[in-house]
């Protein structure tokens, strides 16, 4: 194999340490700039990560909101290259199949596998590979090409590799933890600032006794609440979806989250709620 097909780019990139390190420290292999993408890129601070997530599809950004709010997703790391460069090549070469390449180099380039997700179900921390992908877009031979190599590498490392298609993203649900993701950290925001935790509780548990006894519009009841409370307007709506982040309140995620119906409460998790 020539020398030129390592670029590099590639060469560079490793350097920069994308692709490598895990949690706060990891680094995707691909950034926004770096393609041009079909759907809408994003890019969203994790929860769970605590850095800039990079998302070059809003498919991807919804998969992201679902594995944030999951109970088993420990680490999540998204573009993540399938190296070294020169064992896909090999990969392909073995099942008759076209590297993808560069257009414009017609070099080999490096593939990345959408999400690489670190789990833990209580019997060990294991990983899992995820690629998203429409569904229309499964009817192409050359995707079907594509995703041949990047079965086979992530099964010679004993790795469970999937497609997972909008078919399997509920998207009321990634919707749903869009509105509330950035509210899991309430000090965030100005008016809960320089609060005491105790305080903090406090309006937790009155918040939550007026939702429990009050079958109206959570909008109504917030709004009645700021009133009550002396706090400025919007602030029980931010502790509401705080509460909802944190999963110290529950609710049928699946069900649209509207402000303006009465919302159930499924469960209460009261160990975190004194936290």
């Amino acid at each position: 194999m020539s020398k030129r097909t390592r670029t590099s780019k590639v060469e560079k990139w490793i350097k920069e340490g994308r692709g490598s390190g895990i949690g706060s420290d990891y680094k995707p292999w691909l950034k926004i700039q770096d393609v041009s993408s079909l759907g809408r890129s994003t890019r969203l601070k994790g929860i769970k990560t605590n850095r800039q997530h990079e998302f070059l599809s809003d498919l991807e950004r919804n998969y992201f909101y679902l594995t944030e709010y999951s109970d088993f997703v420990v680490d999540i790391r998204e573009q993540f290259p399938l190296l070294p460069l020169e064992e896909t090549i090999v990969i392909a070469d073995e099942l008759g199949i076209k590297h993808p390449t560069d257009p414009k180099a017609n070099e080999p380039i490096v593939m990345t596998t959408d999400f690489l997700l670190t789990m833990d179900k209580g019997q060990g921390v294991f990983e899992v590979a995820r690629t998203i992908k429409m569904k229309e877009e499964l009817l192409k031979e050359r995707v079907i090409e594509k995703f041949e190599i990047e079965r086979e590498y992530w099964q010679r490392r004993d790795i469970d590799w999937g497609i997972v298609t909008e078919e399997e993203i509920p998207k009321t649900m990634a919707r749903n933890v869009s509105y509330i993701h950035d509210y899991y950290d309430i000090r965030d925001y100005d008016v809960f600032r320089e609060m005491s935790g105790q305080h903090l509780e406090d309006l937790s548990i009155a918040l939550l006794q007026r939702i429990l006894n009050n079958e109206g519009r959570i909008r109504t009841i917030t709004n009645e609440f700021d009133r009550d409370t002396h706090l400025p307007l919007g602030s029980g709506v931010t502790l509401f979806y705080h509460l909802l982040a944190q999963k110290i309140i529950r609710i049928n995620m699946l069900e649209p989250l509207n402000l303006e119906h009465p919302i159930i409460i499924d469960s209460i998790n009261e160990t975190k709620l004194k936290q």
